[in-house]
């Protein structure tokens, strides 16, 4: 697991997250405070959407104008909503986060999820690889959402085979799911990818 930043509600406390939480980056919000008005015991600072934001530029103008009594503000970004700790930090937001916030919005929310825990599963870091790359690669393997193994096993023979129905009843669908998932595909939270 790794540590969280701090949260406005109680600064000095980490929380603790899984590696790669499930986000919606369309409702990625930020408040955004300085250091120089944290240190004098202030938390004026305000949510910023960046959603209403096109790219990194534009936000940090848009900190700038909120921050403008500062002559050179150092931005502390003191509390975050839906993005992966691997792109932002207290001080740092990625360069690569709009550019992957546009990849996957064509993505349904489920595919969205998915995207995520096949991050996870590669050790894709998401903070330096290309965004349609990723989301192409990511596109190529991904299979849906299923109950369990048999259910996508299931899934195959009805889409592949041409068996009569009587022959279905036979059917060994927990045998087959075996050896489907021994080298060909692999899941996770109930969603089916192929091996790469």
């Amino acid at each position: 697991m790794k540590l969280q930043l701090p949260y406005l509600s109680n600064p000095h406390k980490l929380k603790k997250k899984e590696v790669m939480e499930t986000v919606t980056l369309s409702e990625a919000r930020v408040y955004v405070g300085t250091y120089a008005k944290y240190n004098n015991g202030s938390l004026f600072g305000k949510w910023l959407d960046l959603s209403d934001y096109s790219d990194k530029d534009e936000f940090l103008e848009a900190c700038r104008e909120l921050h403008e009594d500062e002559q050179d503000p150092e931005f502390m970004f003191q509390d975050i909503e839906d993005i992966p700790e691997a792109l932002i930090s207290e001080s740092w937001l990625s360069d690569k986060f709009f550019e992957l916030r546009d990849a996957i919005e064509k993505l349904s929310e489920t595919e969205q999820e998915a995207f995520f825990v096949w991050c996870d599963h590669h050790n894709s870091d998401i903070s330096e690889e290309d965004a349609d790359d990723l989301v192409s690669s990511f596109e190529d393997e991904y299979q849906g959402e299923y109950k369990d193994e048999e259910d996508y096993a299931y899934q195959i023979v009805e889409e592949c085979y041409e068996l009569p129905e009587f022959a279905k009843t036979y059917f060994d669908y927990s045998a087959f799911a075996r050896d489907l998932f021994m080298t060909d595909y692999w899941m996770d939270n109930g969603f089916v990818f192929r091996c790469a």
